[in-house]
């Protein structure tokens, strides 16, 4: 039997390939969970307490951070760390249009405005080398996302933070455990932002959120800020909002956390696997794969390919149709969406984004997937080219 009749019988096996699969995550840590779901009912600790404190000592550690501030989800993380930095109506905020909505939400709901720069083409994060063209006397932050797993360019970054004195808040919701030059996201900012949406690949069974700095005065901040800004019992210093990260989730994700790497290192051979079979699929100009930046550590929250605008679609119905999970992040630009109309941005004002949002999609790569798994899905790949 051949190499390809070989993997066509084993691949003819596969019923169902999800985008993700949190149950054959979760089956073997399931005494663990069940244990410290217990132990948080059992102590009545429902809101942060105990649990979250040491959630953060370890994310804090794990981060390369003096600090970690738990919250109740990514989104809160990214308002907290806007707020801790006094961002205010009239303020500019300089980030990407091509990213999850609450990267400009956050910035949006304290009155400030988000002045976007478009992706370089090839890693889908922010061009460093536009920013200085949308600095003004209003600009107060910049917002870099590392979309998918891969960190943005930060020595690039940094350098408006030293030149200009513009502090910059990390988006490593897709990042936690991802690295730039031997850098762990979060810590290469004034506050780094983090998400334990399940989808992560740190995923709580719920919402959570955590925020990572090295700066003494902003954390004690972001403390006071996510308990309405209050400093002791009913009395308020700040105005603040609502958002505690639950025992329970807490608990959960310091089960998980010691499997972190394993699990991003899995993604990472996954992610390798798929160069392989792509190669030996030979679908060079129909097929544009992850490029992954020099000196870094890429987790793969995401593997994302591109193909012809004109056939995305159809390839995405033809996986569906062959149970294969797929999902397209993003199919709109946040400039473009209704909401953000009174930005004044329009279509053509960031090519690479736009392209983006016509090309792309995600292809299953969690940890526990198998290779005839990955096999079935590069096939079903190449069946619809054929």
């Amino acid at each position: 039997m051949t190499t390809a009749s070989a993997s066509s019988s084993s691949t003819a096996r596969i019923a169902n390939v999800p985008l993700l699969d949190i149950t054959a995550q979760h089956a073997p840590l399931r005494p663990e969970l069940d244990a410290a779901i217990s132990r948080v009912m059992d102590s009545n600790a429902f809101i942060l307490g105990g649990e979250a404190a040491q959630l953060e000592t370890e994310i804090a550690a794990y981060s390369h951070c003096k600090h970690a501030v738990a919250c109740a989800s990514g989104s809160d993380a990214l308002l907290l760390a806007l707020m801790a930095l006094d961002i205010k109506e009239g303020d500019e905020v300089i980030t990407t249009p091509y990213t999850f909505f609450a990267t400009a939400s956050a910035i949006t709901r304290l009155g400030a405005r988000p002045v976007f720069v478009d992706i370089e083409w090839n890693t889908f994060n922010i061009d460093a080398d536009l920013i200085q063209y949308e600095i003004t006397p209003r600009t107060k932050a910049i917002m870099p996302v590392h979309l998918y797993g891969q960190c943005a360019e930060m020595d690039e970054l940094l350098l408006y933070t030293s030149h200009y004195k513009i502090p910059i808040v990390e988006d490593a919701a897709q990042a936690i455990g991802a690295e730039d030059a031997g850098r762990r996201a979060g810590s290469m900012s004034a506050v780094g932002c983090f998400s334990f949406y399940p989808a992560k690949n740190l995923g709580a069974c719920g919402d959570g959120g955590m925020m990572v700095t090295n700066d003494d005065r902003l954390a004690e901040r972001l403390r006071v800020l996510r308990v309405h800004g209050e400093t002791s019992r009913y009395h308020h210093k700040f105005i603040g909002i609502n958002s505690r990260l639950d025992g329970i989730q807490a608990a959960i994700l310091r089960v998980k956390l010691p499997h972190l790497d394993s699990w991003s290192d899995l993604r990472a051979r996954n992610a390798a696997r798929y160069f392989e079979l792509f190669a030996e699929a030979d679908l060079p100009d129909r097929v544009s794969l992850p490029h992954i930046r020099g000196n870094v550590r890429h987790i793969f929250n995401q593997f994302v390919i591109r193909v012809d605008e004109k056939e995305r679609d159809a390839l995405v119905e033809h996986l569906r149709a062959s149970n294969i999970g797929t999902a397209i992040y993003y199919p709109v630009p946040l400039h473009l969406q209704e909401c953000f109309a009174f930005l004044g941005y329009k279509a053509g004002d960031f090519p690479h984004s736009e392209q983006a949002a016509r090309e792309t999609l995600a292809l299953p790569i969690y940890s526990e997937m198998t290779y005839d798994q990955q096999a079935y899905v590069v096939e079903t790949i190449r069946r619809f080219f054929d």
